[in-house]
């Protein structure tokens, strides 16, 4: 009678291989899974700071006239943020729609990112007073007769 061997067949450490072969694979495209989205995050973390950076300045202007013509601001790595904005005034007095249109641009390695935001800003500086008036009349009348503007 033959002894009984403890030791592995060939067949058991192929599949082991082969398993071991399939979950480092899987990880692999985890890991590079993991390492694309966190660059993601961290690109539009980058753009929205500069979006965010962007509304600060637009807010902090009380000058209409300086808003309208836009801006450069230098960015890290050598990019520049250049803007301009269009001003509407809206149906209520002292409210403004506010579209900043820019564009990123970077040195020739970099490709120009262009973007538009729309703010909503009350700005009491930027009314004409006469359109003030004008505009409060048209609303308290539009009220009267119970007709929403």
């Amino acid at each position: 009678m033959r002894a009984r061997s403890s030791a592995f067949t060939l067949l058991e450490v192929l599949i082991g291989i082969a398993v071991l072969g399939i979950a480092a694979v899987v990880l692999g495209a985890a890991y590079v899974n993991t390492l694309s989205a966190h660059a993601a995050v961290a690109q539009r973390a980058t753009d929205g700071s500069l979006l965010d950076h962007l509304s600060e300045v637009v807010l902090n202007e009380p000058d209409r006239a300086k808003v309208e013509a836009g801006g450069d601001i230098p960015l890290p790595d050598n990019r520049r943020l250049r803007w301009q904005a269009t001003i509407e005034e809206a149906p209520v007095p002292d409210l403004f729609r506010v579209v900043v249109k820019g564009e990123v641009r970077g040195d020739a390695t970099k490709a120009t990112e262009e973007f538009t935001q729309t703010l909503m800003l009350l700005r009491p500086t930027w009314s004409d007073p006469q359109r003030r008036e004008q505009l409060s009349t048209d609303w308290r009348e539009s009220q009267a007769k119970g007709t929403p503007r």
